[in-house]
């Protein structure tokens, strides 16, 4: 019971930390410092990304309308035909397109980033250095007007800079999310688009690296560990439609600023945690 109340936690902070801009990567690996869940090291790596699939589903269900680009010819009538929504389909299109960078990057070096960046001492960092950033970037956007205000409006040009940014989230305490969001920012996005399209390439790019950490841990699940990662993603489902449905509304009142400030605090507070650690250990 004990251990599925650790998974119920990881759940809960995988579902928020996924869709703000504060890293759901790098919030894991400081809750695993505190809470260690009693399966092994290399089922606890896999566990982080493959949970994250719960939180993906949550976009599928609550964006379905948006994503999906067949359609009935007739929604009321039985045994008609379907067509393809063109801007949809377009839409797709650019997610791939946004994916490239990390298939690029990400794939070659994914083992060596998981054995030199997955610590706190980088999360904590990272952390600080985007929640800067994210005010800074917010500060200078203040009095202009964005450029693009919907996902049509999107080139390729456009979305194969958002994967460049997408790729600097592979360093832990980064934040796909805020990597993203901040990038789309930049390149003149409003809040809402930035967001949206966001979420949406989480759908390809979680798909991708969850089935990629399947196939290095291999399918030798325990009982247990199986019903770990399955209620851990029910969790995450969960607690991300409500997340996700509050960010919405959010951003249309509120600028990234608030997730600065408490990147920073995060940061500072878990380098003085593992500093006092520390000196009280040695």
């Amino acid at each position: 019971m004990l251990e599925f109340l650790k998974v119920l936690l990881l759940g809960i902070v995988e579902g928020v930390t996924e869709w703000l801009p504060i890293s759901s990567t790098g919030h894991m690996i400081l809750l695993d410092e505190l809470i260690r869940l009693n399966v092994t090291e290399e089922f606890m790596k896999m566990f982080r990304v493959v949970i994250q699939l719960g939180a993906i589903m949550a976009v599928v269900v609550l964006f379905w309308h948006k994503i999906w680009p067949f359609h009935r010819l007739n929604p009321k009538a039985k045994g008609v035909g379907r067509y393809a929504s063109r801007k949809k389909l377009a839409l797709w299109v650019r997610i791939l397109v946004s994916c490239l960078p990390a298939v690029i990057i990400g794939l070659p070096f994914d083992d060596w980033i998981d054995e030199h960046f997955y610590n706190y001492v980088v999360v904590a960092v990272m952390l600080i250095v985007y929640g800067v950033l994210f005010i800074i970037v917010e500060n200078r956007n203040k009095n202009q007007e964005p450029l693009i205000t919907s996902l049509t409006q999107i080139d390729y040009t456009t979305a194969l800079l958002i994967g460049a940014f997408q790729v600097l989230a592979l360093i832990p305490g980064t934040s796909r999310s805020g990597a993203t969001i901040l990038g789309g920012i930049l390149l003149g996005m409003n809040r809402k688009t930035a967001s949206e399209y966001t979420f949406f390439l989480a759908v390809p790019v979680m798909f991708g690296a969850s089935l990629l950490k399947i196939v290095k841990y291999g399918l030798h699940f325990t009982g247990l560990e199986l019903a770990y990662l399955l209620f851990g993603m029910a969790v995450a489902f969960v607690v991300s439609i409500i997340v996700i449905r509050f960010l919405m509304n959010y951003i249309r009142r509120h600028d990234f600023k608030v997730f600065g400030w408490y990147r920073i605090a995060l940061g500072a507070l878990v380098l003085a945690f593992f500093l006092i650690r520390g000196a009280l250990t040695a």
